[in-house]
């Protein structure tokens, strides 16, 4: 990484954005999170999005404690996918290394731009 002073308050403004999409969605933060740790944390690509996933983590289990707290945690519907979910993270995190931060920015920008299109005509 580098040796440079981490601006802090762009820092917090990416994190309480992430935050709050992750929150209000269900998902989402993690999309919002990788450019903003790359232009407000100046993170090299790849550890930008690796940080993300530690940032996510807190983020979820914030947002789950919300949820349930509320009654609003269908467990029985998204236990079924924890498994499917487990071993995809598990192939992921395996081929992450082996990929280009190129091929990083174009998937992710393919799965958001496939997503928005999706949740707009659906």
């Amino acid at each position: 990484m580098q040796d440079t002073k981490i601006p802090v308050l762009p820092c917090l403004l990416a994190g309480a954005a992430a935050g709050f999409i992750n929150g209000f969605f269900g998902a989402g933060g993690g999309m919002v999170l990788v450019p903003l740790l790359i232009r407000a944390a100046k993170l090299p690509d790849k550890t930008a999005f690796s940080s993300a996933i530690g940032v996510i983590l807190p983020l979820c289990l914030v947002s789950i404690a919300v949820y349930a707290a509320r009654g609003m945690l269908p467990l029985r519907e998204a236990l079924p996918y924890l498994i499917g979910g487990a071993a995809g993270g598990l192939l992921g995190g395996l081929l992450f290394k082996k990929v280009s931060a190129r091929f990083l920015h174009i998937a992710l920008g393919v799965l958001i731009v496939f997503g928005g299109a999706r949740l707009l005509l659906c």
